[in-house]
């Protein structure tokens, strides 16, 4: 049996990888839409070769669904490192079977699925675990390794630092060992219930999880995004008492009071967050958790630092949730961070006895069937309340332009390829970029 320090031994680089990015264009194809990187703030829809069979254990989908994510945004923004111009993004995906390799016999053509956005090899010990997004297995970025001590999972779309793996924005994509990371998806759930199962549904879920949420509990959550949005759902789920939400966007705390029950708080009026919550909530918040972003600095001082690269990540948001919850409190990162910060209140973490936990990037393999099976099946959780808008695959280029500049409400968006289904009842129908983006 393999042990714990094996598999540590085995994160730090000894194990080759399984899975490679590369993949050969079908012959005699025509080409696919797909939306690559080009530079800070230029993606492009091109026409690229479709994804073949590369590997035995292959999947090719026909793309059904597509999204943007908040952590694109990086991407977007030039923030994670390896990224190469032509790179194909996009990580929350799903779709119909089209082709499948000589080792998958678990999946038919035609069958309806979800990718989870992490490449698992189903085989060492992370994934028995079910810690997908830990497998030794289908990242061989060195430079990860050197930053972390450790690799993480390759992920698709998200540059060669996750494996250089080809993304889902597009009409077709190539999924490494698809005989484990895709979930069949039933009948009877809709194509906008089952997309967010590939990413937003398992990280939120993941969060609450990992962290912690006990009956009667005072949570915080800083970032009302989608991920933010849906932490706050599940919080209620699982018992929490009251939920306060942190923001700066009025559309998002609108909207989390009225579809979540959040208690909102604008930061933009309440500068002193600290200072706030303890007004609202004397004692300490119980659970804060960090659904934002590293990439928004309020302070001058980060703001130069930053600019500077003197550091890749900002503190302030960690600082805040450790000075606001009460001695014994739990903090847990899901916002993706990505390299150093500075200025760390290490006093106050240490003195209060903080929990402080990196809850990493969410294992989707632990988490989908169950939020699946446990919630959306039986009604219990509607993914559907989170989407503003449905758009064509051809807007995705100035779909990223507003989603980044949040304009018009824009929270989780739809895309819609030339395969996808007619969009279901109550959800939005498809319109232009455009048409409410102005």
């Amino acid at each position: 049996m393999q042990t714990i320090a094996n598999a540590v031994q085995n994160a730090m680089g000894n194990v080759p990888t399984e899975v490679h990015p590369e993949y050969k264009p079908r012959p005699g194809e025509p080409t696919m839409k797909a939306l690559a990187w080009f530079g800070t703030q230029d993606v492009r829809l091109i026409d690229a070769p479709i994804p073949d069979i590369t590997e035995p254990d292959d999947v090719i989908l026909k793309v059904t669904g597509t999204t943007i994510c908040g952590s694109d945004l990086h991407l977007y923004h030039g923030e994670i490192v390896a990224l190469q111009k032509g790179d194909i993004l996009g990580h929350e995906f799903m779709g119909v079977v089209d082709k499948v390799g000589p080792n998958v016999t678990n999946l038919k053509i035609g069958e309806r699925v979800v990718a989870s956005f992490q490449i698992a090899c189903g085989e060492c010990w992370y994934c028995k675990q079910k810690l997908s997004s830990f497998c030794d297995r289908t990242n061989p970025s060195t430079l990860m390794n050197a930053m972390y001590g450790h690799r993480d999972a390759g992920f698709f779309g998200y540059s060669h630092f996750t494996g250089g793996f080809a993304g889902g924005q597009a009409e077709y994509v190539r999924v490494p060992k698809g005989n484990v990371n895709l979930l069949p998806i039933p009948d009877s759930v809709t194509d906008e219930q089952a997309l967010y199962l590939s990413d937003v549904l398992s990280t939120s879920y993941h969060c609450v999880m990992d962290t912690g949420i006990n009956e009667g509990d005072t949570v915080g959550i800083w970032g009302l995004g989608p991920i933010g949005q849906c932490v706050a759902k599940w919080a209620k789920i699982k018992g929490a008492g009251r939920v306060i939400g942190i923001d700066r966007v009025p559309e998002r705390l609108a909207f989390a009071e009225r579809k979540c029950g959040v208690e909102p708080l604008d930061f933009s009026k309440h500068s002193n967050v600290v200072k706030r919550l303890q007004e609202v909530a004397p004692g300490g918040l119980d659970v804060a958790l960090d659904c934002g972003t590293f990439h928004q600095p309020k302070s001058l001082l980060h703001k130069v630092e930053k600019t500077l690269m003197l550091e890749t990540d900002v503190p302030e948001i960690v600082n805040e949730m450790i000075m606001s919850v009460r001695k014994g409190g739990r903090v847990g990162l899901i916002a993706a961070y990505s390299g150093y910060a500075n200025h760390v209140n290490l006093g106050a973490l240490m003195e209060k006895g903080v929990r402080l936990i990196g809850n990493g990037q969410a294992p989707v393999h632990k988490w989908w069937k169950e939020i699946l099976e446990e919630f959306i099946m039986t009604g219990k959780f509607d993914p559907t309340f989170m989407i503003s808008h449905r758009v064509p695959l051809e807007d995705f280029p100035k779909l990223y332009e507003a989603f980044d500049k949040r304009r018009s409400g824009v929270m989780k968006v739809f895309v819609e390829t030339k395969f996808s289904n007619p969009s279901s009842a109550g959800c939005p129908r498809t319109t232009r970029v455009d048409e409410w983006a102005a």
